[in-house]
Parts: C-alpha cells; structure tokens; sequence
C-alpha cells in the first residue's frame, strides 16, 4: 500500500529551537500514523544557500511540492500566522486538497465569531464538522475520531 503524502506546512523551520524540538514531534506522530511526511526545511537541504536565485529554488520546490502532495497539514500559530504558510495553504485550498489546521496558540486573530483564524483558513474544510480538522493539542493529531485519521484509513 503507498503511503499518503502529506506537506507539513509551518514555519518551525526557522528556528534552531522550534526546528529541534518540536519540529520532529510533529514528523514523528503523522509518520507514525502511516503518513509519507513531506516537511519542506528538510527537503530544500540540497539548494546551495551561497548561490544567487537560491529563494526562488526554495519557493518553486515548495510549490511543487504542494503540488504534487496528496494533502497539507498546517500549522497556523501566530497572529497572524506566517505568510509561508498561508501561501502554501492557499494553493492546497484551491487544487481541492485535504486540509488539516493545527493551532495552540490562544491569540485569536479573526473578525468571525465562529472561527479563531481569518475566514479563508477554513475554505479548504468542511462547513460543517470543521473542528474535526482542526487540531489544539498534538496530542489530538492521532485521534481516531478526528479527520485526519480517518483521512488516513480510507485508501
């Protein structure tokens, strides 16, 4: 059975601290899952950094990417979240992708009273049931009752 992809969207990358410490307990709990985790820090690490045009390498690899994942896994921390991000879940959003939001921030940052994030966040789930695909907790993340598990399971 092939695994599915999913594209981990987020912005730990950027931090020697978050990208060691909590980074990989994300990898780990979907790659324990059975998902093929497609983490986009880890798989720029072939574009020389020194050489000019080294962003537009890492921007076009990471589009791709998304591209050709078979769902995004977000996590939308921060107010507002980081633009990378954002980027990266609108173009799942429009190429009809699954989508699964991760946020334990508390700070919301929205104008609805229904959702704690802009609206367009949540285009790419369900109207209704959308807290299923929508994680608070990591803990939360292997929950058979939540979307993403089941996303998993069906084949």
């Amino acid at each position: 059975m092939t695994k599915k992809k999913i594209y981990l969207a987020s912005p730990y990358g950027f931090s020697k601290q978050w990208k060691t410490n909590l980074l990989p307990e994300f990898v780990s709990i979907l790659e324990d899952m059975g998902a093929e985790v497609w983490e986009p820090f880890s798989r720029n690490n072939q574009v020389d950094f020194s050489k000019q045009g080294w962003a537009y390498k890492v921007a076009i690899s990471d589009l791709q990417d998304v591209k050709n994942s078979d769902a995004m896994f977000a996590i939308v921390n921060g107010t507002p979240p980081d633009e990378g991000v954002m980027v990266e879940l609108g173009v799942a959003i429009a190429l009809g992708k699954p989508t699964f939001l991760f946020r334990d921030d508390f700070r919301r940052c929205t104008d609805s009273d229904d959702y704690p994030l802009n609206l367009m966040i949540f285009a790419g789930i369900p109207l209704h049931n959308w807290k299923d695909y929508f994680y608070t907790d990591i803990r939360e993340i292997s929950n058979s009752q939540k979307a993403l598990v089941k996303w998993l399971q069906n084949s």
